[in-house]
């Protein structure tokens, strides 16, 4: 697939690779949402792309007491990677999300597949 090979994006623009790859909670589906457009719902071993503008981007997923968020700040030129990641509720399994290194981000979106 294209979008494994982490060719750079456009010359304007920033890639952002979103992921989930673990072995908790791999059941459940969260929504993850980016600048408050929905990507989608995610389930274990599964990846979104998109390119973005440069800039500081709102990274958000769903949880059991709300939405947890990381703010991205992203230059032209450049992929990021951002892993969801499930945490066991009381109820429910939560979900947040946090920014990884790029080998670490790489090797994971290796394991998955592109979200359909």
């Amino acid at each position: 697939m294209a979008r494994k090979t982490f060719a750079q994006p456009e010359s304007d623009k920033s890639g952002l690779y979103i992921y989930r790859n673990s072995f908790v909670g791999q059941a459940l589906k969260k929504n993850v949402w980016v600048d408050g457009t929905a990507l989608g719902e995610t389930a274990n071993k599964v990846y979104f792309y998109r390119q973005v503008v440069p800039g500081t981007h709102k990274i958000a997923t769903e949880s059991e007491f709300g939405n947890n968020e990381i703010d991205l700040l992203t230059k032209a030129g450049q992929n990021y990677f951002v892993e969801q990641y499930i945490r066991m509720g009381v109820f429910v399994g939560g979900a947040n999300v946090r920014q990884v290194s790029e080998e670490e981000g790489k090797k994971n979106v290796l394991e998955s597949s592109l979200a359909q």
